[in-house]
């Protein structure tokens, strides 16, 4: 008798656990990402003065010249229905093999390698087509041609999108990057106090027969504790002498190169005690009317404003791209211009402001900008593509062999930046950066790109990406890349800064990546 009882019991909760399954849907999706890295000199981004520019090593980040690293994430998708539905994305990694801190040394038992990278809820308003999506999610603003940016990242917030037909579409967003991050005065009051950043913008997809167009706008409002701590002044040096450096990494887009200066290019040593407003525009499409032959574009404006003008930034970037696809592959030519920072440094920043573009995959660059798809070196020269120009070519999806693919680009690129500015970035004359040992056009200073270029500086970059997938699933790419880089070394630029008695030398980065990759 008990043996009949427990298998109707049984019974009862493999029924009851098949019922539940049939409502709601559990999807499963995740990539393993195993990736290999080795070059040198690509130390532009490294900081501490430890650059090919600045005569020291052949690191790039504080990194060995190999370096093998992983990132595992998994998303899981609990469906209801088409109208309701919720999504979890966790991220394991990046683990650099043999870090400790990061469970990659013996015994993988390092610490604060899970992040929740995107948690949000899709829902339909019941009778209507209107789609709402609330919570941590990727957010990114159009673009044809590069990738946006202005912002492509994980971000918390809102979104509507509803389709009027077929040609007409509509998507509102409300995203809230920071928030209650202010630990107060130094007396310990006002914690919390006017320290959110909110952005609110409308995206409208129109889409005709062989034309695509996209204008947007975006608007933020920042409020004046955003990113400060008790000590924090804007007219601070680097990103070192704050204690928020994480919100300032971030930050470093929407402000000028070196925050806010004098016209001598001394630090304007006052608080950020009022509130900021920041815009952006754009307008970007395709044509395909002509089919194989494709045209793409982006413009984007954008400007950020303080009641302090020395912090102000605002510039445009436009970006051209020409493709015709042929049989065996898509070769194409493309170019963009940014706007650059002029002589004065207390009339505030001309580039165009970004929020971050942490997720980007720049569509011309794999390795000068933020462009590999997978963990590799990358954004050599910027994360985004302000205060630089460029033209370029390459080839794209090249194919002779099955399941092999080849993309070779050739890109040169210069800076828009006035030579003038070169000494104020390297604050030649100011006495903390003497001592600091920071020096150049790559010493990080607040606003500041990894590579800060002048109109005098100029790059090629050499690249060639080939991916082959082996199986359905599984993909090996290898990308190998070099960055020719011609600095203006003379005495009125970037010369005459030496770092532990040894004269400015630059040196040429490249990488060479292998990356091995499962999806599902």
């Amino acid at each position: 008798m008990k043996k009949i009882a427990t298998l109707l019991l049984a019974a009862g909760l493999v029924f009851g656990a098949s019922t539940g399954a049939s409502a709601i849907d559990f999807k499963a999706k995740g990539q393993w990402i195993m990736s290999f890295d080795y070059g040198q000199n690509g130390g532009f981004t490294g900081g501490n003065g430890m650059t090919g520019f600045n005569q020291a090593t052949h690191r790039y980040k504080n990194e060995d010249e190999f370096e093998a690293r992983q990132r595992v994430r998994l998303q899981l998708d609990a469906v209801a229905s088409e109208a309701l539905s919720g999504t979890v994305f966790f991220e394991i990694g990046d683990q650099v093999w043999g870090r400790a801190n990061q469970g990659g040394a013996l015994g993988a038992d390092g610490n604060n390698v899970v992040e929740v990278k995107r948690a949000y809820l899709d829902w339909m308003v019941p009778q209507t087509d209107l789609k709402v999506r609330m919570g941590i999610q990727g957010m990114a603003l159009p673009s044809f041609t590069t990738g946006s940016n202005v912002l492509n990242d994980d971000v918390a917030g809102v979104v509507l999108s509803y389709k009027f037909n077929d040609n007409v579409a509509l998507t509102a967003l409300w995203a809230r990057p920071f928030n209650d991050n202010f630990d107060g005065e130094a007396d310990g009051s006002r914690k919390y106090y006017m320290d959110n950043v909110d952005m609110f913008s409308l995206i409208l997809p129109l889409t005709f027969e062989g034309v695509k167009v996209t204008p947007w706008a975006m608007y933020a409002g920042i409020g004046p504790n955003a990113f400060r701590d008790a000590d924090g002044y804007f007219g601070n040096l680097s990103n070192k002498d704050f204690k928020s450096a994480s919100r300032l990494n971030y930050m470093a887009g929407m402000l000028p190169a070196g925050g806010a200066r004098h016209k001598d290019g001394t630090p304007v040593d006052k608080k950020l005690s009022s509130y900021g407003d920041a815009w952006w525009a754009g307008l970007t499409g395709e044509v395909t009317l002509w089919d194989p032959f494709r045209v793409a574009w982006d413009f984007n404006y954008g400007g950020v404003q303080y009641d302090d003008s020395h912090l102000n930034r605002q510039g445009w970037l436009a970006s051209l791209l020409f493709e015709y696809k042929l049989d065996w592959g898509i070769p194409g030519l493309y170019g963009w211009y940014a706007s650059g920072d002029d002589d004065d440094p207390s009339n505030g920043s001309e580039r165009l402001p970004s929020v971050s573009v942490n997720n980007a995959n720049n569509g011309f660059s794999n390795f000068a900008f933020h462009g590999n798809p997978y963990i590799a070196r990358e954004a050599i020269l910027g994360y985004n593509m302000s205060g630089t120009w460029g033209i370029g070519a390459r080839v794209k999806d090249v194919s002779f062999v099955e399941d092999l693919k080849h993309t070779l680009r050739v890109n040169y690129i210069g800076g828009t930046n006035d030579p003038k500015m070169a000494k104020y970035i390297v604050g030649r004359g100011y006495e903390p950066f003497r001592d600091s040992g920071i020096v150049g056009p790559n010493m990080q200073a607040v606003g500041m790109d990894p590579l800060y270029m002048t109109t005098d500086d100029s790059a090629l970059e050499i690249g060639l990406t080939n991916t082959y997938q082996m199986y359905e699933n599984f993909t090996v790419m290898l990308d190998a890349a070099y960055l020719a880089t011609w600095l203006d070394n003379s005495k009125s630029v970037w010369g005459n800064s030496t770092m532990n008695g040894k004269s400015d030398q630059v040196r040429d980065p490249w990488n060479v990546n292998l990356s091995f990759v499962y999806s599902f």
